[in-house]
C-alpha cells in the first residue's frame, strides 16, 4: 500500500483510490491488526510522481506505524473511539453534521444507498454514518463491477453530500487530540486524501 496519486495511468488511479478508500476503512473501522500493521510497516513511502500532495502525510504516517507497537495503535484506538458511553472522538458523520448521532443526516444517507441498492451488513454494530462504512461505499463506487453504480458520476454525488462535509472536521478533531499519535498521522493523511479528491471532482463540475 503506498501512495500511488498522482500516476500515470488512469487505471492505475482508480484501483490506488480504491486501495486507499479500502485502507481507511479498516484503520477507523477497529484497531489495526497485527498483520495489517506488518504491511503498513514496510510499505513504499515515495510516489511516483516525486513531490505529490500525499507523499509527505503518507510518509509519516507510515513512519509512525514504524514507531509504535501494536499494543499502542491498539491501546490508542481504544482509547480515542471505543470505551463504554461518549467516546473521546466520534467517527460519525451525523454528529458533526448536526451535533447528534442518529439524525437527519444518518437518515439521509440511508436513502441515498437504498438507491444505490446497497445496505449495511446486518453483523455491523456501526451505523452507515460511520467513516469506515462511508469509506466502504467509495471503494465500492471505484471498483465495483456494476458501472450503473460504480461510475464517476455516483462517486463524485455520493463524496460531496455524505464525506466531504464533515470529514475534515473529523480528522482535526482526531489531530488536535492530545491521545493521538498513530490516529493523528493518519487523520492528516486522510484529511490530505480528502482534500486531493475534493480537487478532482471539482475539475468535473
Amino acid at each position: 500500500m503506498n501512495d500511488q496519486i498522482p500516476v500515470s495511468s488512469a487505471l492505475d488511479e482508480e484501483t490506488a483510490r480504491a486501495e486507499v478508500y479500502g485502507l481507511l476503512a479498516a484503520l477507523f473501522y477497529a484497531a489495526p491488526g497485527g498483520e495489517l500493521l506488518a504491511q503498513l510497516r514496510v510499505a513504499v513511502t515515495e510516489a511516483p510522481a516525486a513531490g505529490g500532495f500525499l507523499e509527505e502525510p503518507w510518509r509519516r504516517f507510515v513512519g509512525t506505524a514504524r514507531e509504535m507497537s501494536d499494543e499502542q495503535v491498539a491501546n490508542e484506538y481504544d482509547a480515542l473511539f471505543g470505551g463504554v458511553g461518549k467516546p473521546e472522538v466520534y467517527l460519525f458523520g451525523s454528529w458533526y453534521l448536526s451535533g447528534f448521532l442518529n439524525e437527519k443526516p444518518l437518515a439521509a444517507l440511508r436513502g441515498d444507498l437504498a438507491a444505490l441498492s446497497l445496505s449495511r451488513d446486518e453483523t455491523m454494530p456501526e451505523t452507515e454514518d460511520h467513516f469506515a462504512c462511508v469509506c466502504e461505499v467509495m471503494r465500492y463506487l471505484i471498483a465495483g463491477d456494476d458501472v450503473e453504480v460504480a461510475n464517476l458520476t455516483q462517486q463524485q454525488k455520493f463524496f460531496s453530500t455524505h464525506v466531504q462535509p464533515w470529514a475534515t472536521q473529523m480528522c482535526d478533531a482526531i489531530a488536535a487530540h492530545p491521545k493521538a499519535k498513530f490516529y493523528a498521522a493518519l487523520a492528516t493523511f486522510t484529511a490530505a486524501f480528502v482534500s486531493v479528491e475534493t480537487q478532482g471532482f471539482d475539475l468535473m463540475a
